[in-house]
């Protein structure tokens, strides 16, 4: 039976990140895909420039429509924006009692742009945290959320603990921004995982949205965690391969499905 998959982010015009791309991977890797905006957003290849929450009354009313309706396997939170939005999307989570949550907890833009008011990090925490099969933070969302700065893989480890404490089953901190190879490290489980690959020279758009996204439809294919994020992290390094500009900033590269 084919699986029916929920992502709940931002809107990006240029379809490299937020719902568009997440779109792009469910159906790639097989599942049926449904996409809810919480944020709209004016960018390109050369970044955001700004962005618009959609109102936490639309945002529940359109989460409430589809779930009454097609209840998905797996649903994957990106950026939400606001308090009021994290909110909502918490109470819908708990009223459908969606096992399968996956959370990229998008902060900031690499253009560096928030893409998540500073008023919503504790709700996001206290919120949705707990609801959570899994959280995907790179290392500057890992720090923001902690409050530790992370040098090493002891400072990384005291983060995912850190993070662990807020209620998810499992943390992937995502290491792209440490020195050397990436190596993406998963707590939760009974031992810590690494799962590394050789980096790739440049910037890519959407990579974040592209892994937890892949990690989304794993899991609602019944998949371990631990091999979820096995087999997207593959899948990602392969597709970084392939990556190539669309738009006048040549050193941003896009996913190619």
């Amino acid at each position: 039976m084919m699986k029916k998959v929920l992502s709940i982010a931002g809107s990006d015009p240029s379809s490299g990140a937020g719902i568009q791309v997440d779109l792009k991977v469910f159906q790639a890797l097989g599942a049926y895909g449904m996409a809810v905006p919480a944020a709209l957003t004016v960018q390109n290849s050369r970044g955001v420039s700004a962005v618009e929450p959609v109102s936490s009354s639309m945002l529940s009313k359109q989460i409430e429509a589809l779930l009454s309706d097609i209840v998905p396997d797996a649903i994957k939170t990106g950026m939400l924006l606001t308090k009021q939005n994290v909110i909502a999307v918490a109470a819908s989570v708990r009223k459908y009692k969606i096992r399968n949550l996956v959370i990229d907890p998008v902060l900031r833009s690499s253009s560096g742009k928030a893409l998540l008011e500073p008023a919503a990090v504790s709700s996001l925490k206290k919120e949705l945290f707990p609801l959570a099969r899994i959280v995907t933070p790179n290392i500057p969302e890992a720090e923001a959320l902690t409050g530790i700065t992370i040098k090493s893989e002891q400072d990384m480890d005291r983060a995912a603990g850190k993070l662990l404490d807020m209620g998810p089953a499992y943390v992937l901190i995502k290491g792209g921004h440490l020195k050397g190879a990436a190596v993406d490290t998963l707590y939760g489980g009974k031992t810590v995982l690494s799962f590394s690959t050789n980096r790739q020279k440049g910037e890519f758009h959407g990579t974040g949205c592209v892994l937890s996204a892949a990690i989304t439809v794993f899991i609602s294919q019944g998949l371990s965690v631990e091999k979820a994020v096995e087999k997207a992290k593959l899948r990602v390094d392969r597709m970084l391969k392939t990556a190539r500009p669309v738009g006048k900033n040549k050193n941003s590269r896009y996913f190619l499905f």
